[in-house]
């Protein structure tokens, strides 16, 4: 390898890996519907091997394509830590946008695309520090296993949950995990605030089936199941949800009250909205992480105007608290009511770890290095990451894909929507304290 090979760093590459990746569509529809991941992980290996790094890939299914690579650590006798990522995006609709969604644009300082933040942004900050670190003949405190999933956003099942169920061995030793979705910034009383993501909301997709007797639309239907299933939907779609702190919501709640002053009663959910709309764009992710929530999505019912169905059905996406599911689902049940059952789609637990312990430190500190004069806050994720599919393993997840963000950014309405766009400037803050943390955790 020449010297000049060695002399790219971190910094110099970032931005054009990131462009390089948003130009593959990865788009993921569900039901394994999709061109799948395979052109980006062919290039994700093609990053990895010319640096001499042997990774391993394969498919679970025909183009849902998955890598991984064991990069060994200073001290062998420490348990290893999971860097992951996910090379799947949302759809676009092309119309929508400003630009074309797949064409990786960089206009005015922001690459713009599909997955520029979700999560194509960390992914090339990955790639880039891993190769920096291995042209320079550095290693990681301690063995790190990173992987480069396929699926997550129809919930992992060819990617994270696959390899958790078929390939266990890949983790061998992990105990702690980092991925996307927490590390980036906000403002809050003019102060910078880095958003470190200890929690998550779990994640029920139901489906709601209601059974009736079919008839001539002419005739009266005291046993409908479209007015059943209706009814059902309307109460869990118009249903208050109290307000409930977890330790990481009560943490993140004290801690902006002592950055602006306001005060915090965690059972007074006027306050508790007045510190939420304190963190500015934030305000959008944490505001859904004060109380479950039950939002209707589908409807299906019937194939004729003047014909009665026997069947029909609805699709609810509840998300609940740690430590509220069971109580959550309950009231759902409740609230269905008689005649309608609730089927399970996809279910995934909610997750919640400590703000405390050595990689928590050691995540603020390579922030705090980069930017001394800010705040390190826990949050809890309303959606949810492969690190509940790595929960089954005991393996600990965190949202740490570091950034630092304009302060006027939307950043929340990046996540899935239309002109989703970083700033080149966000990446090489990220690599920095990505590459920091690697040396140091």
């Amino acid at each position: 390898m020449s010297t000049e090979h060695n002399t790219i760093t971190a910094a110099d590459e970032v931005a054009k890996i990131c462009q390089e990746l948003l130009r593959f569509d990865t788009s993921n529809f569900g039901n394994n519907e999709g061109p799948g991941e395979r052109k980006a992980a062919e290039y994700v290996m093609e990053l990895l091997t010319e640096v001499g790094l042997d990774p391993q890939y394969f498919e679970s299914a025909p183009g849902r394509a998955n890598v991984v690579v064991r990069l060994e650590g200073t001290d062998p006798t420490r348990d290893a830590l999971v860097l992951h990522g996910h090379l799947d995006v949302v759809p676009a609709q092309a119309d929508e946008w400003s630009v074309d969604p797949f064409a990786g644009e960089l206009i005015d300082g922001m690459l713009w695309g599909r997955g520029a933040v979700d999560m194509k942004d960390m992914v090339a900050m990955m790639l880039a520090v891993v190769r920096q670190m291995v042209r320079e003949g550095r290693k990681p405190a301690r063995d790190v296993i990173v992987a480069f999933f396929a699926d997550e956003e129809a919930g992992g099942e060819y990617g994270a949950h696959y390899a958790v169920s078929n390939m266990r061995e890949i983790f061998d030793g992990a105990t702690e995990a980092i991925s996307e979705v927490g590390g980036y910034s906000t403002m809050i009383n003019g102060q910078r605030a880095y958003l470190l993501q200890t929690a998550e909301k779990s994640l029920s997709w139901l489906r709601l089936i209601a059974e009736g007797r079919a008839g001539h639309g002419s005739q009266v239907a005291e046993d409908n199941a479209v007015t059943k299933v209706a009814a059902a939907i309307a109460r869990i779609g118009q249903h208050k949800w109290p307000y409930q702190t977890t330790p990481t919501v009560d943490a993140l709640l004290r801690g902006v009250s002592e950055m602006t002053g306001l005060p915090y009663e965690p059972e007074n959910p006027e306050l508790i909205d007045a510190l939420i709309d304190a963190m500015g764009p934030a305000a959008r992710f944490v505001g859904a992480t004060v109380r479950n929530s039950t939002n209707p999505t589908q409807l299906a019912a019937g194939y004729k105007a003047n014909v009665i169905p026997r069947v029909a059905e609805g699709v609810i996406d509840a998300r609940f608290l740690p430590g509220y599911e069971a109580e959550g689902r309950a009231t759902l049940d409740e609230l269905a009511g008689p005649g309608v059952r609730i089927e399970p789609i996809h279910v995934a637990p909610a997750l919640e770890v400590p703000f405390s312990g050595t990689l928590v430190d050691k995540m603020s500190a390579a922030v705090l290095a980069e930017d001394p004069g800010a705040k390190v806050l826990p949050y809890m994720l309303s959606g949810g990451t492969d690190n509940k599919s790595l929960s089954v393993l005991g393996i600990a997840g965190y949202g740490f894909a570091p950034l630092q963000l304009p302060a006027d950014m939307d950043f929340p309405a990046m996540f899935h929507g239309v002109d989703e766009r970083v700033p080149v400037s966000a990446l090489l803050f990220g690599v920095k304290v990505l590459d920091r943390l690697l040396a140091n955790a």
